[in-house]
């Protein structure tokens, strides 16, 4: 079974986490099953980038960039050659390292607005 990390799954400086994942989950799946802040507007549908990564680790086990997401991809903020969305990058045989995008943390956050508040009193 693959392993996935997420790094910085709940905001700079958190620390790294690393899950078991089936082959195929999508990183946005993992994410939501194990509490990584991957926004997700569109709910996955690949109708928005909220759900952008950069993967460090494992970019080649990942299926190919379709046309559609590529075009979501123009979108994004800070888009790299190693930029996915959590949404269509489903897990192959090899472990898979990302960080999560300061856009994806802050879609996170206005999607959860009680962590948002969280977050705003304890900084």
């Amino acid at each position: 079974m693959p392993r996935l990390t997420f790094l910085n799954p709940h905001g700079p400086g958190s620390s790294a986490l690393t899950v078991e994942c089936a082959r195929g989950t999508s990183i946005l799946d993992a994410a939501e099953d194990c509490g990584a802040r991957v926004g997700h507007a569109c709910g996955g549908n690949l109708a928005c980038s909220t759900c952008h990564v950069w993967v460090h680790q494992g970019i080649d086990s990942l299926p190919e960039v379709t046309d559609k997401e590529n075009d979501i991809m123009d979108k994004a903020f800070d888009v790299r050659a190693e930029s996915r969305l959590g949404c269509q990058a489903r897990l192959g045989d090899d472990d898979v390292v990302v960080e999560i995008t300061e856009e994806s943390l802050r879609a996170w956050l206005d999607e959860n607005p009680e962590e948002r508040k969280k977050a705003r009193s304890a900084g």
